[in-house]
């Protein structure tokens, strides 16, 4: 029967479209596609009725054109309403609250997972880097998992947080991170900003940590010695991180950078220190009336010398100061000439019998006025290393390292002495 429908139907349209063909207006030809019509009529139905009340089953082929039409039409729902969630609040917010298992692990803290195309990621690395960015909005910024430890274990502030898989975020304390902003980004946009070559996945802007206010490890506050590390005109990035970080290892009580040294929160100077911001107070950009107040008052202020030929090996091992030269360098001017000369000692020799400061320039520029004055007012000396013929000078960060264990080593040895004599006098 519904095939019969199906025929007279169709004939029926075919002849009224090739009646339209001959009656056209003016006995002109009407041009007519009688497809458009047909195709209506060549559907499918997906069910026939018949008068005793009898149903046609479902066509197989409409159910599974009908399924998969409708598990498209959910997809699509689900895709709009996403991208209208993006569009609304510029990030799609993830909180741990929705998950047991992902409260637990991040101890209730809440995330944002930054969209694709979000440049927030670009604009704090890029802008954080600029040491004008750094001394007027009082932010510093930390890459690496160890680096933003020690600054949390130290009280430093955090103020924002990026990480890319939550297995890193779960590797720092989280019970610190309470009051930073959490942001999910791609480790593909974290390599891009990175100045590692192998990003940790982790990237965090704290407040610019004050050295007053820090609190530094116990175990490396009572191994310090009374030993200070003056750094002026230091312009090197990697070795004013060095010499930190050898303070640091050499249990320096504390560190004054002049002005004239390269900013302490530098990314590069903060790789090569290695944490050592956060384990003994670094005190940077500091005038010269400001270091005589961070110094003791019997402090002896000896200058490193970096720049003294030795003489040739084979000779007696101290030698002579006669045979020690001050190089000539072109940078000397007329008033560090006039300048009361420093007696030269070698650095083996005893110079650390009481609060000791140890004063190093940097290879290009030198030691400031100041800083020789310094030295003079509290009777210090040049020390040097001996070194091999041929061999100029040593590198800035190189020489402190030398002095700074071996003073420690002194010091240490002034102690212990000093202990033998209080027991031997209680024996007494």
């Amino acid at each position: 029967m519904a095939a019969l429908v199906y025929n007279v139907t169709r004939g029926f349209v075919i002849f009224g479209a090739r009646s339209l063909l001959l009656r056209g207006h003016n006995n002109q030809r009407v041009s007519v596609n009688p497809r458009r019509y047909v195709r209506a009529l060549r559907r499918r139905p997906v069910a026939v009725l018949y008068p005793d009340g009898e149903r046609e089953r479902l066509i197989k082929s409409n159910e599974a054109t009908q399924k998969q039409f409708t598990q498209k039409d959910k997809h699509r729902e689900k895709v709009s309403e996403r991208a209208c969630r993006q569009q609304w609040s510029g990030h799609v917010s993830e909180c741990a609250e929705e998950s047991p298992q992902m409260k637990d692990k991040l101890s209730g803290l809440r995330f944002e997972k930054a969209p694709a195309g979000d440049n927030t990621l670009a604009k704090v690395a890029s802008v954080a880097r600029s040491r004008a960015f750094r001394d007027k909005e009082g932010k510093v910024l930390l890459e690496g998992r160890r680096l933003i430890c020690d600054a949390l274990s130290a009280g430093a502030a955090p103020q924002m947080l990026f990480f890319s898989a939550v297995e890193r975020l779960q590797e720092l304390p989280l019970d610190k991170l309470q009051q930073a902003k959490l942001i999910k980004v791609r480790y593909e946009d974290m390599k891009t900003w990175s100045d590692l070559v192998t990003p940790q996945g982790v990237i965090a802007i704290f407040s610019k940590p004050d050295a007053s206010r820090l609190v530094f490890p116990k175990d490396t506050r009572l191994q310090s010695v009374p030993l200070f590390l003056l750094c002026d005109n230091i312009r090197d990035a990697g070795n004013q991180g060095t010499i930190l970080r050898c303070a640091a290892a050499a249990g320096c009580e504390r560190v004054l950078l002049t002005k004239g040294c390269v900013d302490a929160w530098e990314p590069k100077v903060l790789r090569a220190a290695m944490g050592a911001h956060f384990r003994l107070p670094v005190f940077p950009n500091l005038d010269w009336d400001e270091i005589y107040k961070h110094l003791p008052k019997d402090v002896v202020v000896h200058v490193a010398d970096t720049s003294i030929k030795a003489p040739v090996l084979g000779r007696t091992e101290k030698g002579s100061l006669d045979d020690y030269s001050e190089s000539d360098s072109d940078e000397e001017s007329d008033d560090e000439l006039s300048l009361p000369c420093l007696k030269p000692q070698v650095y083996y020799e005893s110079w650390a019998q009481r609060s000791t400061a140890l004063l190093i320039g940097g290879e290009m520029h030198g030691l400031s006025l100041e800083g020789r004055r310094l030295a003079v007012e509290t009777e210090g000396k040049r020390l040097f290393v001996p070194m091999a013929p041929g061999v100029e000078s040593l590198n800035s960060a190189m020489a402190a390292s030398i002095l700074l264990f071996e003073g420690r080593r002194q010091l240490l040895q002034l102690l212990v002495k000093t202990r033998r004599r209080t027991r031997s006098k209680i024996i007494k």
